[in-house]
């Protein structure tokens, strides 16, 4: 691709914005981008990647926006240079089954995961009881009984924290326009943070995996890269 490439239209920004956003300094370069076309060649007919030669090509000229999520997994470690085409499907898969089954051990707990909604209002107190008045910000949800379990309290206390920051993520670009995907953002934070509460949510997170949700139609897929870019 030439240097006369707009991107902007990969990331597009909302209109009421774009006054404010200073367009990307990031130009495709001929030559010394990553393109989609150097990026499939660098596979052999099994599917082995030549992490070497992609790793120059991107300290040249970056990484063209179209294949950015495929190129993060192995940057990322999702997928290791040396897996097969094959091989990366069945963990692909393997993934997102495991993915599916952590979401629904959280949607039986906080049925609004997966809902297409997300929360932004405490829905319990620090003691465990219920909190009424959360039900029309989260809604129309709320908890019935006090939760006495420390590990399921700790994980909905933080729920709403994840859900104000979603709320404020990435405002500027016109994806976030669509509620449903301000709702995966949600998800998928909400599931690592129970995944992973020796660590719990802390802000910046959702700068971290914004970009993710952004890159990959696949909510799991997004999540796998997520939970390696915070190792």
């Amino acid at each position: 691709k030439s240097g006369g490439e707009d991107l902007q239209g990969f990331f597009p920004v909302r209109p009421e914005c774009q006054a404010d956003v200073p367009r990307t300094r990031f130009k495709s370069r001929a030559g010394k981008t990553l393109s989609a076309r150097r990026w499939h060649a660098a596979f052999t007919e099994e599917g082995h990647l030549d992490m070497e030669k992609v790793l120059r090509r991107i300290q040249r000229g970056g990484i063209h926006p179209s294949i950015k999520g495929a190129v993060w997994e192995f940057l990322l470690g999702c997928y290791g240079p040396d897996t097969t085409f094959e091989e990366r499907n069945k963990l692909r898969n393997r993934r997102r089954e495991q993915y599916g089954a952590w979401k629904e051990e959280c949607k039986k707990m906080v049925p609004v995961i997966g809902s297409g909604k997300f929360i932004t209002m405490a829905v319990v107190s620090e003691n465990g009881n219920p909190i009424d008045e959360s039900s029309v910000e989260n809604q129309g949800w709320v908890v019935k009984n006090a939760i006495t379990n420390e590990r399921v309290l700790q994980w909905m206390l933080s729920l709403h924290q994840i859900g104000l920051d979603v709320a404020r993520t990435d405002r500027y670009l016109s994806f976030y326009e669509n509620d449903r995907n301000q709702s995966k953002l949600w998800d998928v934070l909400a599931i690592y943070t129970w995944l992973n509460l020796d660590i719990g949510y802390v802000q910046g997170m959702n700068d971290i995996c914004s970009p993710m949700i952004i890159l990959f139609d696949d909510e799991a897929d997004a999540f796998w890269c997520f939970e390696r870019a915070m190792r």
